[in-house]
């Protein structure tokens, strides 16, 4: 009977894997070796470290809180590699004598067998991704926000060799439209390390917010960094009445700045700092209306609307532009690159150049005396002009320019640097110019489009399902392979007002892009990947962050049927999932008719309702959509 008692303790307090977690990482790593058996670790295993290297001794102790949160142990550090009969378990971080061409600097071996667990590098980036590894092949219960007491975690016998595809594996956080605290930032850079993200692009400055703390420009932050406090969907907001208080927002000391870019070297996470001028800069403006080409008074946007987009291009309602016409415009661009460059180790500054409004400039004087003194053909040529400029005053302070691909336009400044967001066209063309390259696409990358059914997701005017993400290749047909640096997603933050509202629409898109940028090309493959994606739900769940369920949202399509018929066709992003429906304003579940082909829609129905299952449980949410919705997308008006 106690044999018996022992047996069920075990059952019940050990964690298990429903799965073998070999099989679920993320993202995979360039050669897996399974192997017999598995290694327990206990309260008595220790972290063993034979270097005095002072990164790796970092990772120790970074390993050691880590497991010491969630597990609850007191964990012993040694020098010296246990023997092999030791009855108790070692983690081992070793950084290679010699220098091993094949890993790179950020490759690493991985070795969990008999008794101990061994860690080796060329450098302590790779044993940091190493540790990230590892971790994943803990029962899912290491992630357990509030710890998981147990007294033996078991990890399954393998070998791993890995290392990244690309250099550059970035996200970007736009702190400008909503403002995130440093811990949230910090935590937000927690998240991406454990799927070995290593570049935060921080976008600091738009036309909502100006984040970081310019001492010689006090404005900024003074002025700049608040607005009114809305709630709705930006650019349908109302604009502020005359003395509303103007109380959202906040800012980065220089201290923060410091703090977080620390935190996240520490952890191998280069911060690219990005200040987005010429176009973007209400914020800019607001604090010092002399910069503008167009005398008058401005407030930082508050969401309301600020642009006119039409078929083939678009226009700012208020000028939000620099002008480039005014030389205190470079006076002050040097004050805040000079301290942005001193706060930022990272080699590159982003300086944006992005959707820069120019029918303002089009009517300004000095513009057009600007175009006669520099002999330019056109205001591309005098965007072209300005980002030239700011590549001088970027590269006065020891760094590289980097922008977004419209600084392609009217000429690409010498030693530029191109991020390229409007599809793959200005990746493709920078790289045959032998410009560098990071490739952040909308059609795979950018994590604010809306990821399930676009009715009951945040309202933004584009989708982009997790499958769609996954088929992202940071190497476009037509472009220099030797000039992609690689690949970044990009979370702007209009409708996304917090931090778990950005937890959802990274992860697990997130997830996609990580895959993409760091494994071998051939390892990709969507099946499986949906299949470790539903895997890491659990240790999302326990780690209490915020993802989407998506995956599991039926795909509609509505299309007309006759003369003013409704015909709809449903599928679903995963095999194995069925939908069920109404169409008489009840509550579908597994009883209702389930879809097997399209269907017409019923003169006088109001909504159509769908939940998915699998296995007979549900396994999606609800979703009501009305028919009159259906009917547009369908193309009646």
């Amino acid at each position: 009977m106690k044999s018996m008692l022992s047996i069920i303790a075990l059952l019940v307090f050990v964690p298990v894997f429903s799965q073998d977690k070999r099989d679920q990482l993320i993202p995979q790593p360039l050669a897996l070796q399974k192997l017999q058996g598995i290694v327990e670790f206990r309260s008595n295993s220790v972290i063993a470290v034979n270097t005095n290297d002072s990164q790796v001794l970092k990772l120790a102790s970074y390993l050691e809180h880590k497991l010491e949160s969630a597990t609850g142990y007191d964990l012993k550090r040694t020098s010296t590699v246990l023997p092999s009969n030791a009855n108790f378990s070692t983690i081992f971080l070793s950084l290679n004598n010699s220098f091993e061409e094949s890993l790179g600097n950020e490759g690493y071996h991985l070795d969990i067998l008999e008794n101990k667990i061994a860690l080796k590098a060329n450098r302590a980036a790779g044993l940091f991704y190493a540790i990230q590894t590892l971790l994943q092949l803990f029962p899912n219960e290491i992630e357990a926000a509030k710890g998981y007491k147990t007294e033996i975690w078991r990890l399954p016998a393998c070998s791993i060799t890995d290392k990244p595809r690309f250099a550059w594996r970035g996200l970007m956080l736009d702190v400008s439209r909503h403002f995130f605290t440093t811990d949230e930032v910090k935590r937000f850079i927690d998240d991406m390390v454990k799927y070995k993200f290593n570049r935060l692009h921080w976008h600091l400055t738009d036309d909502q917010g100006w984040r970081l703390e310019i001492k010689s420009l006090p404005k900024l932050t003074e002025v700049g960094a608040w607005r009114a406090p809305r709630e709705g969907r930006m650019s349908q907001m109302s604009p502020p009445a005359p003395g509303e208080p103007l109380s959202y927002g906040g800012y980065y000391t220089q201290n923060d700045v410091k703090e977080i870019v620390q935190y996240a070297r520490d952890r191998f996470v280069e911060v690219l700092p990005e200040v987005d001028v010429p176009g973007h800069s209400m914020a800019f403006i607001a604090s010092y209306p002399e910069l503008s080409c167009t005398p008058g008074t401005y407030r930082v946007n508050s969401g309301e609307k600020l642009m006119n987009w039409f078929s083939g291009g678009f226009e700012a309602l208020v000028d939000n532009a620099l002008c480039p016409a005014n030389e205190k415009t470079y006076d002050y661009l040097d004050k805040v690159f000079t301290e942005v460059a001193a706060l930022f180790p990272f080699e590159y500054i982003h300086m944006g150049g992005d959707e820069c409004a120019k029918n303002f400039w089009a009517k300004s004087a000095a513009v057009k005396e600007l175009i006669q003194k520099e002999q330019l053909k056109d205001l591309h040529e005098v965007q072209s002009y300005f980002v030239k400029r700011v590549e001088k005053i970027i590269a006065s302070k020891g760094k590289k320019l980097m922008g977004w691909d419209e600084i392609l336009e009217g000429g690409l400044p010498e030693n530029a640097a191109v991020m390229s967001w409007r599809g793959e066209k200005g990746g493709i063309e920078a790289s045959r110019l032998k410009h560098p390259v990071v490739m952040s696409p909308t059609t795979f990358a950018y994590l604010d489009y809306n990821q399930g059914e676009a009715y009951v997701e945040p309202p933004i005017y584009a989708s982009l399902r997790l499958n769609k993400t996954y088929q992202f290749e940071p190497v476009p047909i037509g472009a220099l392979p030797e000039m992609i640096l690689g690949g970044q997603a990009n979370l702007w933050t209009e409708q996304v007002p917090s931090l778990r509202a950005a937890q959802y629409m990274i992860w697990p898109r997130g997830w996609a892009i990580a895959e993409s940028v760091w494994s071998p090309r051939e390892k990709k493959n969507w099946p499986d990947f949906a299949k470790r994606v539903e895997a890491h739900f659990e240790r999302m769940d326990l780690a209490e962050t915020k993802y989407a369920k998506t995956i599991y949202d039926p795909i509609v399509q509505a299309k007309k049927s006759g003369e003013n018929g409704l015909r709809i066709e449903l599928a679903t992003e995963i095999p194995g999932i069925d939908i069920y429906f109404s169409l008489d304003e009840t509550h579908p579940d597994a009883f209702y008719p389930k879809y097997e082909l399209p269907f017409e829609v019923p003169k006088d129905a109001i909504h159509l309702k769908l939940i998915t299952y699998r296995n007979g449980k549900p396994i999606g949410r609800q979703i009501d959509l009305p028919i009159q919705e259906l009917r547009k997308r369908a193309g009646y008006k």
